[in-house]
C-alpha cells in the first residue's frame, strides 16, 4: 500500500510530536535524505548514516550549536561551550571537564541521591494520585545538579526553572535565540564568587582550582567567564533530559503493564530496563548539525552552510538495525544506542543521567507495584529538541 501524500516532518509541529515515529518509519523507508523547504533543513533519518555524521565532525560540524534554531540565529558562542565546539578546542575542554566529573564523583553521589528520592517519595504517603513530573522526575534532576555544584537547595528550583525556560517554545512556535538566552550565566555568578572564598569539595571548587593547557600551550586556571559557561552548561544540559527520562520509564511501564510485573519479580532487569528506555524513548529526538562542507548523499548534494538535523529517535528503531525495533522490551539485547550520542561530543553526563534514572526506579518500584496514568490529561513539553512529559497524572493502588 503506498501513502498518497508526501512525507512531511516539522520539529515544531506539536501534533506530529504526539506520535512522531510513523514518520520517522516513512522517511527512512522513501526518504532517507530528506529537505523541509519551509523551515531550510535537511534530515537523516537512518541509523549507519546518523552514526557516520555523528562521528565526522568536520563534515557535520557542533561549531554552532546542536539545535535548530541556535544554528539558523548564526550567533557568536562563548568559548567551553562544550556541545558547540569541534575539535581540537572542544578535546581541550572536555579533557578538564571530564578530569573533575569523574565516574568515582558520579558514584559518590549514590547515597545523597537515594536519600533524596525517599525524601520525595515519602511525601506522597498516603496520596491516591499526583503528578509524577512536579512531585518527582523533575524534582531529582535538579536536586543532583545542585549538590554536584554546591549550590544551596533553597535556590536549587531558581535555577531549573530558568535552564527549563530557555528550552520552552510556545506550541507550534521557535525557540527564541539569542546569545543572553543561552548563555544565562548571571545566575551562578554569585555562587562562584563566594566559593572562591569558601571552597569545598564540589565540582565548582574544582573548575576554580583546575590547571590545564589551553590552545596557544599555555598552562592556567579557568577565568571567571569560562567557569561560568562550563557551569551553565553543566545545569542546563542535566535537568531536562533526566527529568524526561523518569517520566518516560514510568509511563512506559503503565503502557506495558506485563513488563512491569517481570520487573518487580527480577530487580536485576532495572539497568536493561533504563537502557531500552533510552532507545525506544530518547529524550532528545534530533540533533542538529551546521554542514561544514558540501556533502554527497543518496545522489544529492547537501550544500556547506546547510543545517543537518540528525533523527536520534528514528535511527534508535530503524529496523536494519535493531529486530522489532518499534517493541518495547526490557529483556532485549542493547550493545549501543545512540540516545547519549557517539564519538567525540558522546554525553559527559550519560553516566550520571543513568544513575540517576536507576535509583529514581528502584525507589519508586518500593513505594509503588502498582499505577495507572490519566492518559487523557498528560501533556507533552514544548520544545522543538526534547520530546517528554510536562503532565503525567498518576493513580496508584
Amino acid at each position: 500500500m503506498s501513502n498518497a501524500s508526501p512525507v512531511y516532518w516539522d520539529p515544531f509541529d506539536r501534533e506530529i510530536a504526539r506520535d512522531p515515529y510513523p514518520i520517522y518509519r516513512r522517511l527512512r523507508a522513501e526518504a532517507p535524505l530528506w529537505y523541509n523547504e519551509r523551515h531550510d533543513f535537511w534530515v537523516l533519518s537512518r541509523w549507519d548514516d546518523i552514526n557516520s555524521a555523528l562521528v565526522d565532525w568536520a563534515t557535520y560540524s557542533s561549531s554552532r550549536g546542536p539545535i535548530l534554531e541556535v544554528i539558523k540565529a548564526n550567533i557568536e558562542i562563548p568559548p567551553g561551550t562544550l556541545l558547540m565546539e569541534d575539535p581540537p578546542i572542544h578535546d581541550i575542554h572536555r579533557r578538564l571537564l571530564a578530569r573533575v566529573f569523574t565516574p568515582r564523583r558520579v558514584l559518590s553521589l549514590e547515597p545523597a541521591i537515594r536519600e533524596y528520592c525517599v525524601r520525595c517519595l515519602d511525601r506522597l504517603d498516603g496520596v491516591d494520585a499526583f503528578d509524577l513530573m512536579t512531585e518527582f522526575a523533575n524534582e531529582v534532576p535538579m536536586r543532583v545538579i545542585g549538590m554536584l555544584l554546591g549550590i544551596p537547595e533553597d535556590d536549587q528550583l531558581t535555577v531549573r526553572e530558568r535552564a527549563d525556560a530557555k528550552l520552552r517554545t510556545e506550541p507550534g512556535q521557535q525557540m527564541k535565540v539569542s546569545r543572553e538566552a543561552i548563555m544565562d550565566t548571571d545566575l551562578f555568578a554569585d555562587y562562584i564568587d563566594w566559593r572562591a572564598e569558601h571552597p569545598s569539595d564540589d565540582l565548582m571548587t574544582e573548575l576554580l582550582n583546575a590547571e590545564f593547557e589551553d590552545e596557544t600551550g599555555t598552562t592556567r586556571t579557568l577565568t571567571r567567564e569560562e567557569i561560568l559557561t562550563y557551569v551553565t552548561v553543566l545545569a542546563g544540559a542535566g535537568n531536562e533530559t533526566t527529568a524526561r527520562l523518569i517520566g518516560w520509564l514510568v509511563a512506559l511501564l503503565a503502557r506495558y503493564p506485563d513488563q512491569r510485573t517481570e520487573l518487580l519479580a527480577d530487580r536485576q532487569l532495572i539497568p536493561n530496563t533504563i537502557e531500552e528506555t533510552l532507545r525506544f524513548e530518547p529524550t532528545g529526538h534530533a540533533i542538529a548539525r551546521y554542514v561544514a562542507r558540501d556533502v554527497q548523499l543518496y545522489g544529492q548534494t547537501v550544500p556547506e552552510g546547510s543545517a543537518m538535523m540528525l533523527l536520534v529517535a528514528s535511527a534508535n528503531r530503524d529496523e536494519k538495525r535493531w529486530d522489532d525495533g518499534e517493541t518495547y522490551d526490557i529483556r532485549r539485547k542493547i550493545d549501543q544506542h545512540i540516545t547519549f550520542g557517539i564519538g567525540t561530543h558522546y554525553c559527559l553526563g550519560a553516566a550520571l543521567a543513568r544513575l540517576e534514572g536507576r535509583i529514581a526506579l528502584e525507589e519508586f518500584l518500593t513505594r509503588f507495584q502498582a499505577w495507572d496514568i490519566d492518559w487523557d490529561n498528560t501533556a507533552l513539553s514544548s520544545t522543538s529538541t526534547m520530546r517528554g512529559w510536562e503532565t503525567l497524572p498518576l493513580s496508584v493502588g
